[in-house]
């Protein structure tokens, strides 16, 4: 067995081996690396390109995955979290480099210029690193990673940590968006389940290199602790990775049997089999080598040794079929439509009572949030339950039927339709923004969490701290102050239809993620502030509460009458130009939209502030009773005091004759 040692010296190249001979064997399979009949680049590009991307897929998760553990598992004064840190910083060094090689390759593959040192050849570079999409985002990449490599090296601290860690993670993304991901049908699901599974892998993968590498500074028993704690997030990760590698196949392949049938298929299938492999590992050494303190067994590092033989081969796979023509057919039609061109998707069929339950459109990143919310929310609960601690069965369903909505509306027939028709994205948003956070607030997860989640005793951070860090830091103060939660909810509207910011969400994918985050984010800030029972740093007064939603009522009111009465259509060149030969004119339909924020949209409102009303006569009544309890215990004392200074004043005016 492979000593602790030993694993460190050489596991970087077996890592490293074990992509390569996966690459090379997988582009021999599917034909990737074949001479291209027009303009071939020659066999230092066909080969270097996909060597290129599989440094850059490794790399990229020694630099994420090494960060994520060192703030989930570790903690700043301790010598694993700096070794850590330098770890994710030679793997942001590894990744830049690569990134920089990747960006080259395709330069010399996609123009197929003559090598030189003079002026021309470097202005075409630079024309395709900044005028190119494709050199764009390589280019991004790259500097990105350069960032992260002095920011991992430099920062020790959580929040700064925290920040190189959301850098690192987004500087992944580039790379989800090129090859063949932004050619298939359904540009949207492919892209995002590519940018899941990118990051999923990379905490999953990196997390077991970081592992190797920090063993030497633990104290003894610690990598225990640490362990346990690396594969909780290995099996999210895990999750993460298999549902987007799911969706992801069913957009490049016609039907299953081609998994076995065709090149492609083989090589996916055999990434499957190592992604398969390494998890049933994870769970194997999670239920026995932890339990048996596994840091003092070979089999641990027996265990890490083939995990990382696996996540080459992976790894490697990865990057092959990224140049590999899959079985679906990437040619564009002759003639798209108004719609293939605009969303990259064909126009969807009639809207109709029947296609509104039938027709779906998953977006993989918000199927993934209302189900992991829904899954550690009842975690949560039956931890409770277990140790005799009470939840109110209402929270939990309130909760349930929140996330479900957001999964219906989110991937359900108003994503699928919401492109196409601004009604029903009016619809969308105002599910998002108002009716979806009504049932989510009174779940309470924070409450939930702070009493379920363990609590760490190592100074080290996990869900609860992280958590509780959330809502206590100063950003969290200002933006849950009621006046701030209500300005924000209500200014965003304006903001977000009358600039570019809406048009932004239309033409771009990114742009609609962030469309639903920030309405479903303020909406929840908002309902909180008022109706909540999550700790805010203030709270306005019942009266207070109620005066502030009627504002906010007749503001929405007016938003609603005001897109109802523009007589030029928003955004006019997507929604009248898709080309529906169905449905209402794109005029008759923005009317209809502005209809359904002034009526369906204050529905909810209505509901809060019944809520709120109703919570200002419980807390009365509460007052009250604890009144009655107080004078039950003093005997109405107070009461007979105030009434013997009531008759001592009626005697002493009596004397002087008043």
């Amino acid at each position: 067995m492979i000593s602790p040692r030993a694993l460190r010296a050489v596991g970087p190249g077996i890592l490293v081996a074990s992509a390569l001979v996966a690459v090379v064997f997988a582009l021999r399979m599917t034909g990737g690396a074949a001479p291209s009949a027009l303009q071939d680049a020659g066999a230092i590009v066909r080969w270097g390109l996909p060597i290129a991307k599989m440094l850059v897929n490794v790399a990229g998760a020694v630099m994420l995955g090494s960060i994520v553990l060192a703030l989930y598992a570790l903690t700043t004064t301790d010598k694993a979290f700096a070794r850590a840190l330098d770890t994710a910083s030679i793997g942001a060094a590894l990744f830049t480099v690569a990134s920089g090689a990747t960006a080259f390759f395709n330069y010399l593959r996609g123009f197929n210029p003559e090598l030189s040192l003079g002026p021309e050849f470097g202005e075409q570079l630079g024309s395709f690193l900044t005028n190119f999409e494709l050199g764009q985002a390589w280019l991004l990449q790259t500097v990105a990673g350069a960032i992260v490599t002095v920011l991992a090296f430099a920062v020790r601290g959580w929040t700064s940590t925290l920040l190189t860690g959301v850098l690192a993670a987004a500087s992944m993304v580039p790379m989800a968006t090129q090859g063949h991901s932004g050619e298939l049908s359904d540009h949207n699901l492919v892209v995002m389940s590519m940018i899941l599974h990118i990051l999923g892998a990379a905490v999953w993968l990196g997390g077991i290199v970081a592992l190797v590498a920090i063993r030497p500074s633990f104290a003894q028993g610690q990598m225990r602790a640490v362990l346990e704690r690396y594969s909780s997030l290995a099996l999210v990760s895990f999750i993460v990775v298999a549902l987007s590698g799911v969706l992801r196949s069913f957009s490049a392949i016609d039907n299953l049997t081609e998994l076995v049938t065709h090149p492609y298929g083989l090589v996916l299938l055999a990434k499957i089999v190592a992604l398969v492999a390494m998890g049933a590992l994870g769970a194997w050494y999670r239920r026995r080598l932890i339990a048996s303190s596994a840091e003092k067994r070979g089999a641990f590092w027996g265990v890490l040794t083939v995990e990382i033989v696996l996540m080459g081969i992976a790894s490697g796979a990865a990057a092959a079929l990224a140049q590999s023509q899959p079985p679906v057919s990437l040619v564009p039609p002759a003639t798209p439509t108004a719609a293939q061109i605009l969303t990259e998707s064909p126009l969807p069929p009639p809207l109709t009572v029947q296609t509104f339950f039938t027709e779906w459109a998953i977006d993989p990143l918000w199927l993934l949030v209302g189900g992991f919310g829904i899954a550690f929310y009842l975690l949560g609960v039956r931890r409770l339950r277990r140790r005799g601690d009470s939840w109110s069965p209402y929270r939990t369903v309130m909760w349930v039927l929140g996330m479900l909505t957001l999964i219906w509306v989110t991937s359900g027939p108003l994503n699928a339709y919401g492109h196409y028709l601004f009604s029903v994205h009016m619809l969308l948003h105002m599910l998002l923004s108002m009716a979806i956070p009504l049932m989510l607030v009174p779940g309470a997860p924070v409450t939930l969490a702070a009493r379920a989640i363990d609590k760490r005793s190592d100074n080290s951070r996990g869900g609860r701290e992280w958590i509780l860090w959330a809502v206590h830091n100063p950003l969290a103060k200002v933006l849950t102050h009621p006046l701030v939660a209500a300005g924000i909810f209500i200014g965003s509207l304006w903001v977000f239809y009358f600039t570019d910011l809406f048009r932004w969400s239309l033409y771009s994918h990114f742009g609609h993620e962030w469309m639903v985050a920030h309405f479903l984010i303020s909406g929840y800030l908002f309902v909180m502030s008022l109706t909540g029972i999550d700790p805010v740093p203030l709270r306005l007064p019942y009266a207070g509460r109620l005066v502030t939603l009627i504002v906010v009522m007749a503001m929405h009111a007016f938003f609603g009458i005001t897109i109802m009465s523009q007589d030029s259509l928003m955004v006019a060149e997507w929604f009248g130009s898709m080309g529906r030969q169905w449905g209402p004119t794109p005029l008759e339909d923005q009317y209809t939209g502005g209809g359904i924020a002034w009526s369906v949209g204050e529905i909810p409102t209505v509901i809060t502030a019944i809520t709120v009303a109703i919570q200002w006569n419980r807390h009365d009544e509460k007052k009250q009773k604890r009144r009655d309890r107080h004078a039950d215990r003093t005997g109405d004392a107070e009461l007979e005091a105030y009434n013997d200074r009531l008759a001592k004043i009626a005697a002493r005016d009596a004397s002087r004759g008043l």
